[in-house]
Protein backbone atom coordinates (compact mmCIF):
# COMPACT_ATOMS: atom_id res chain seq x y z
CA UNK A 1 0.00 0.00 0.00
CA UNK A 2 1.23 3.09 -0.60
CA UNK A 3 1.92 6.06 2.04
CA UNK A 4 -0.44 7.51 3.74
CA UNK A 5 -3.10 5.91 2.31
CA UNK A 6 -6.46 5.41 4.39
CA UNK A 7 -8.91 2.97 2.67
CA UNK A 8 -12.26 2.65 3.85
CA UNK A 9 -11.92 -0.92 5.16
CA UNK A 10 -9.62 0.46 8.29
CA UNK A 11 -11.61 1.10 11.19
CA UNK A 12 -11.11 4.45 12.84
CA UNK A 13 -8.54 4.95 15.35
CA UNK A 14 -7.08 7.69 17.52
CA UNK A 15 -3.38 8.31 18.26
CA UNK A 16 -3.18 9.99 21.61
CA UNK A 17 -0.05 11.45 23.15
CA UNK A 18 0.37 13.08 26.61
CA UNK A 19 3.13 15.26 26.62
CA UNK A 20 4.94 17.28 29.62
CA UNK A 21 8.03 19.27 28.50
CA UNK A 22 8.92 16.58 25.57
CA UNK A 23 10.86 19.48 23.60
CA UNK A 24 13.68 17.22 23.04
CA UNK A 25 12.04 14.79 21.22
CA UNK A 26 8.70 15.66 20.63
CA UNK A 27 8.98 16.90 17.14
CA UNK A 28 10.73 13.57 16.25
CA UNK A 29 7.65 11.70 17.44
CA UNK A 30 4.74 13.66 15.97
CA UNK A 31 6.82 13.77 12.47
CA UNK A 32 7.37 10.38 12.38
CA UNK A 33 3.15 10.03 12.93
CA UNK A 34 2.85 11.96 9.75
CA UNK A 35 4.82 9.30 7.67
CA UNK A 36 2.31 6.27 9.09
CA UNK A 37 1.09 4.25 6.04
CA UNK A 38 -2.45 4.36 7.75
CA UNK A 39 -3.40 7.95 8.73
CA UNK A 40 -5.04 8.19 12.23
CA UNK A 41 -8.72 9.56 11.95
CA UNK A 42 -7.58 11.78 15.08
CA UNK A 43 -4.21 12.59 16.34
CA UNK A 44 -4.81 14.61 20.00
CA UNK A 45 -1.82 15.78 22.11
CA UNK A 46 -2.95 16.59 25.60
CA UNK A 47 -0.34 19.12 27.14
CA UNK A 48 0.44 18.96 31.11
CA UNK A 49 1.12 22.44 31.44
CA UNK A 50 4.55 22.28 29.93
CA UNK A 51 6.90 25.03 30.31
CA UNK A 52 9.57 24.26 27.68
CA UNK A 53 8.63 24.92 23.55
CA UNK A 54 6.37 21.92 23.24
CA UNK A 55 3.24 24.24 22.37
CA UNK A 56 5.35 26.06 19.67
CA UNK A 57 6.55 22.43 18.08
CA UNK A 58 3.04 21.07 18.02
CA UNK A 59 1.25 24.07 16.36
CA UNK A 60 3.64 23.42 13.24
CA UNK A 61 1.56 20.06 12.88
CA UNK A 62 -1.93 21.11 11.41
CA UNK A 63 -3.41 17.76 12.00
CA UNK A 64 -2.56 17.60 15.48
CA UNK A 65 -5.55 18.43 17.69
CA UNK A 66 -3.78 20.12 21.02
CA UNK A 67 -5.53 19.53 24.04
CA UNK A 68 -4.17 21.97 26.44
CA UNK A 69 -4.10 21.72 30.47
CA UNK A 70 -3.38 24.74 32.81
CA UNK A 71 -1.51 21.89 35.26
CA UNK A 72 -0.26 18.43 35.35
CA UNK A 73 -2.85 16.29 35.51
CA UNK A 74 -0.45 12.88 35.04
CA UNK A 75 -0.89 10.49 32.30
CA UNK A 76 -3.70 8.70 33.47
CA UNK A 77 -6.38 11.40 34.08
CA UNK A 78 -5.35 13.21 30.24
CA UNK A 79 -5.56 10.20 28.59
CA UNK A 80 -8.57 9.84 29.94
CA UNK A 81 -9.82 13.04 28.58
CA UNK A 82 -8.34 13.01 25.70
CA UNK A 83 -10.83 9.35 24.77
CA UNK A 84 -13.46 11.34 26.50
CA UNK A 85 -13.43 13.53 23.75
CA UNK A 86 -13.42 11.01 20.76
CA UNK A 87 -16.41 11.02 18.00
CA UNK A 88 -18.75 8.45 18.17
CA UNK A 89 -17.24 6.50 15.23
CA UNK A 90 -13.56 6.07 16.41
CA UNK A 91 -13.10 2.09 17.18
CA UNK A 92 -9.55 2.18 18.54
CA UNK A 93 -7.19 4.27 20.74
CA UNK A 94 -3.51 4.40 19.54
CA UNK A 95 -1.22 4.99 22.89
CA UNK A 96 2.07 6.70 21.94
CA UNK A 97 4.25 8.59 24.43
CA UNK A 98 5.79 11.53 22.77
CA UNK A 99 9.74 9.67 23.50
CA UNK A 100 8.31 6.75 21.24
CA UNK A 101 9.36 7.09 17.28
CA UNK A 102 6.74 4.67 15.73
CA UNK A 103 8.41 3.51 12.29
CA UNK A 104 6.23 3.80 9.24
CA UNK A 105 4.08 0.86 9.30
CA UNK A 106 3.78 0.87 13.10
CA UNK A 107 0.00 1.38 13.19
CA UNK A 108 -0.96 -0.13 10.05
CA UNK A 109 0.76 -3.45 11.55
CA UNK A 110 -1.33 -3.19 14.63
CA UNK A 111 -4.71 -3.00 13.10
CA UNK A 112 -3.77 -6.08 10.47
CA UNK A 113 -3.21 -7.91 13.59
CA UNK A 114 -6.53 -6.53 15.33
CA UNK A 115 -7.98 -7.36 12.26
CA UNK A 116 -6.67 -11.15 11.56
CA UNK A 117 -6.72 -11.70 15.52
CA UNK A 118 -10.23 -11.09 16.60
CA UNK A 119 -10.24 -12.46 19.93
CA UNK A 120 -7.53 -9.70 20.77
CA UNK A 121 -8.75 -5.96 22.10
CA UNK A 122 -5.11 -5.24 23.29
CA UNK A 123 -2.34 -5.28 20.89
CA UNK A 124 1.21 -4.44 21.91
CA UNK A 125 3.63 -2.88 20.07
CA UNK A 126 7.61 -3.75 20.01
CA UNK A 127 9.43 -1.16 21.42
CA UNK A 128 13.54 -1.03 20.81
CA UNK A 129 16.05 1.01 22.16
CA UNK A 130 15.82 4.04 20.13
CA UNK A 131 19.33 4.56 20.05
CA UNK A 132 19.94 0.77 19.65
CA UNK A 133 17.33 -0.74 17.22
CA UNK A 134 19.01 -4.27 17.63
CA UNK A 135 18.33 -3.97 21.04
CA UNK A 136 14.46 -5.05 23.08
CA UNK A 137 13.37 -1.94 24.86
CA UNK A 138 10.35 -4.36 25.74
CA UNK A 139 7.89 -6.61 24.24
CA UNK A 140 5.08 -6.16 26.61
CA UNK A 141 4.90 -5.92 30.34
CA UNK A 142 4.36 -9.40 32.95
CA UNK A 143 3.11 -9.66 36.06
CA UNK A 144 4.88 -12.04 38.54
CA UNK A 145 2.95 -13.91 41.19
CA UNK A 146 4.95 -11.62 43.78
CA UNK A 147 2.62 -8.60 42.33
CA UNK A 148 6.00 -7.18 40.84
CA UNK A 149 6.01 -6.13 37.09
CA UNK A 150 8.87 -6.15 34.59
CA UNK A 151 9.44 -5.42 30.62
CA UNK A 152 9.05 -8.79 29.14
CA UNK A 153 12.44 -9.45 27.33
CA UNK A 154 14.25 -5.88 28.02
CA UNK A 155 18.05 -5.52 26.79
CA UNK A 156 17.86 -8.85 24.87
CA UNK A 157 17.96 -8.89 21.33
CA UNK A 158 14.61 -8.07 18.72
CA UNK A 159 12.20 -10.73 18.44
CA UNK A 160 9.53 -11.82 15.75
CA UNK A 161 7.28 -14.24 18.17
CA UNK A 162 3.73 -13.30 17.92
CA UNK A 163 2.33 -14.10 21.07
CA UNK A 164 -0.11 -13.12 24.33
CA UNK A 165 1.10 -11.10 26.51
CA UNK A 166 0.00 -9.98 30.32
CA UNK A 167 -0.71 -6.52 28.94
CA UNK A 168 1.19 -4.12 26.69
CA UNK A 169 3.06 -0.89 27.76
CA UNK A 170 1.23 2.43 26.75
CA UNK A 171 4.35 3.71 25.38
CA UNK A 172 3.09 2.13 21.89
CA UNK A 173 -0.11 0.32 22.19
CA UNK A 174 -3.90 -0.25 21.00
CA UNK A 175 -7.35 -0.85 22.84
CA UNK A 176 -10.59 -1.63 21.42
CA UNK A 177 -12.18 1.47 22.08
CA UNK A 178 -15.19 -0.15 23.75
CA UNK A 179 -13.38 -2.55 26.26
CA UNK A 180 -11.44 1.15 27.31
CA UNK A 181 -14.82 2.37 27.95
CA UNK A 182 -16.09 -1.07 29.68
CA UNK A 183 -14.02 -1.21 32.31
CA UNK A 184 -13.58 2.49 32.78
CA UNK A 185 -9.82 3.87 31.53
CA UNK A 186 -7.41 4.46 33.56
CA UNK A 187 -7.31 4.88 37.33
CA UNK A 188 -6.35 8.55 37.79
CA UNK A 189 -5.29 7.91 41.30
CA UNK A 190 -2.49 6.55 39.42
CA UNK A 191 -1.39 9.84 38.36
CA UNK A 192 1.69 7.79 35.94
CA UNK A 193 3.48 4.35 36.65
CA UNK A 194 1.82 1.13 36.26
CA UNK A 195 -1.25 2.53 35.26
CA UNK A 196 -1.44 0.61 31.82
CA UNK A 197 -0.76 -2.90 33.96
CA UNK A 198 -3.46 -2.21 35.80
CA UNK A 199 -5.85 -1.37 32.83
CA UNK A 200 -4.14 -4.64 31.60
CA UNK A 201 -5.05 -6.41 34.12
CA UNK A 202 -8.37 -4.93 34.81
CA UNK A 203 -9.54 -5.42 31.08
CA UNK A 204 -7.80 -9.70 31.48
CA UNK A 205 -10.29 -9.93 34.38
CA UNK A 206 -13.06 -8.42 32.24
CA UNK A 207 -12.29 -11.39 29.54
CA UNK A 208 -10.04 -9.35 27.06
CA UNK A 209 -7.10 -10.75 25.51
CA UNK A 210 -3.88 -9.11 24.64
CA UNK A 211 -1.76 -9.69 21.67
CA UNK A 212 2.43 -8.42 21.35
CA UNK A 213 2.78 -7.71 17.34
CA UNK A 214 6.27 -7.41 17.10
CA UNK A 215 5.82 -6.07 13.26
CA UNK A 216 4.64 -3.35 14.76
CA UNK A 217 7.66 -1.07 15.74
CA UNK A 218 8.35 1.91 17.74
CA UNK A 219 11.72 3.21 18.87
CA UNK A 220 11.28 4.13 22.24
CA UNK A 221 13.79 6.72 25.11
CA UNK A 222 11.96 5.25 28.16
CA UNK A 223 10.95 7.70 31.18
CA UNK A 224 12.28 10.70 28.82
CA UNK A 225 10.32 13.51 30.68
CA UNK A 226 10.58 11.87 34.43
CA UNK A 227 14.23 12.09 34.89
CA UNK A 228 14.75 8.07 34.10
CA UNK A 229 13.55 4.56 35.21
CA UNK A 230 15.38 5.17 38.42
CA UNK A 231 14.56 8.80 39.46
CA UNK A 232 13.02 9.59 42.48
CA UNK A 233 9.57 10.61 40.55
CA UNK A 234 9.82 6.83 38.69
CA UNK A 235 10.56 5.10 42.31
CA UNK A 236 7.40 7.10 44.20
CA UNK A 237 5.12 6.37 41.77
CA UNK A 238 6.05 2.69 40.59
CA UNK A 239 6.20 2.27 44.12
CA UNK A 240 2.99 3.50 45.85
CA UNK A 241 0.70 1.48 42.71
CA UNK A 242 2.67 -1.59 42.94
CA UNK A 243 0.59 -2.45 46.27
CA UNK A 244 -2.58 -0.57 44.74
CA UNK A 245 -2.62 -2.47 41.51
CA UNK A 246 -2.10 -6.25 43.14
CA UNK A 247 -4.82 -5.00 45.57
CA UNK A 248 -7.26 -4.13 43.29
CA UNK A 249 -7.26 -6.48 40.95
CA UNK A 250 -5.77 -10.20 41.93
CA UNK A 251 -8.79 -12.05 42.63
CA UNK A 252 -9.94 -14.46 45.07
CA UNK A 253 -8.28 -16.93 46.29
CA UNK A 254 -5.12 -15.87 44.62
CA UNK A 255 -5.21 -12.79 46.39
CA UNK A 256 -4.91 -14.38 50.11
CA UNK A 257 -2.25 -17.27 48.53
CA UNK A 258 0.09 -14.51 47.11
CA UNK A 259 -0.46 -12.44 49.99
CA UNK A 260 2.41 -13.18 51.84
CA UNK A 261 4.99 -12.84 48.57
CA UNK A 262 3.70 -9.52 47.99
CA UNK A 263 3.69 -8.57 51.27
CA UNK A 264 7.51 -9.73 50.63
CA UNK A 265 8.24 -8.29 47.68
CA UNK A 266 7.57 -4.61 49.05
CA UNK A 267 9.34 -5.42 52.32
CA UNK A 268 12.52 -6.37 50.04
CA UNK A 269 12.09 -3.13 47.93
CA UNK A 270 12.26 -1.13 51.00
CA UNK A 271 15.48 -2.61 51.28
CA UNK A 272 16.95 -2.14 48.05
CA UNK A 273 15.77 1.20 47.66
CA UNK A 274 17.43 2.18 51.01
CA UNK A 275 20.86 0.68 50.09
CA UNK A 276 20.23 2.75 46.55
CA UNK A 277 20.07 5.76 48.64
CA UNK A 278 15.86 6.06 47.90
CA UNK A 279 14.91 4.90 50.97
CA UNK A 280 13.08 7.99 52.15
CA UNK A 281 11.21 7.98 48.67
CA UNK A 282 10.53 4.37 49.22
CA UNK A 283 9.10 4.81 52.80
CA UNK A 284 7.05 7.81 51.29
CA UNK A 285 5.93 5.60 48.65
CA UNK A 286 4.53 2.80 50.77
CA UNK A 287 2.73 5.43 53.10
CA UNK A 288 0.63 6.73 50.88
CA UNK A 289 0.17 3.59 49.15
CA UNK A 290 -1.24 2.46 52.76
CA UNK A 291 -3.10 5.64 53.42
CA UNK A 292 -4.97 4.59 49.74
CA UNK A 293 -5.88 1.33 50.40
CA UNK A 294 -9.11 1.56 52.18
CA UNK A 295 -10.09 3.73 48.36
CA UNK A 296 -8.71 0.75 46.45
CA UNK A 297 -9.96 -2.29 48.45
CA UNK A 298 -13.55 0.05 47.65
CA UNK A 299 -12.58 -0.36 43.77
CA UNK A 300 -11.80 -4.11 44.15
CA UNK A 301 -15.11 -4.93 45.39
CA UNK A 302 -16.59 -3.36 42.10
CA UNK A 303 -13.47 -4.53 39.50
CA UNK A 304 -14.33 -8.14 41.34
CA UNK A 305 -18.42 -8.29 41.03
CA UNK A 306 -17.23 -7.77 37.37
CA UNK A 307 -15.05 -10.45 36.79
CA UNK A 308 -15.18 -12.85 33.89
CA UNK A 309 -12.29 -14.26 33.65
CA UNK A 310 -11.76 -17.44 35.80
CA UNK A 311 -8.92 -17.76 38.86
CA UNK A 312 -7.31 -20.20 35.77
CA UNK A 313 -7.83 -18.03 33.32
CA UNK A 314 -5.79 -15.37 35.61
CA UNK A 315 -3.34 -17.95 36.84
CA UNK A 316 -2.09 -19.31 33.42
CA UNK A 317 -1.36 -15.58 32.83
CA UNK A 318 0.85 -14.70 35.70
CA UNK A 319 4.76 -15.13 35.56
CA UNK A 320 5.95 -17.79 38.26
CA UNK A 321 9.67 -17.77 37.05
CA UNK A 322 12.13 -17.32 39.47
CA UNK A 323 14.38 -15.06 37.94
CA UNK A 324 13.11 -11.80 35.90
CA UNK A 325 13.57 -13.13 31.81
Amino acid sequence: MSSNQQPASWPKVAVIIVNWNGEPFLGRCLSALQEQTVVPHDIILVDNASNDCSLDIVRRFHRVRLLSQTQNLGFARANNIAVQSLSPDVEWIALLNPDAFPEPHWLEELLLAARANNGYDILGSQLVVADNPSELDGAGDAYHISGRVWRIRSGVKVSSEVREIFSPCAAAALYRRSAWVEVGGFDEDYFCYLEDVDLGFRLRLAGHRCLYVPSSVAHHLGSGTTGGQHSDFAAYHGHRNLMWTFVKNMPPPLFLLLLPLHLTLNFGSVIWLTLRGQGWVVLRAKRDSLRGLPRMWRKRKQIQKKRVASVGDIWKLLDKSLLRK
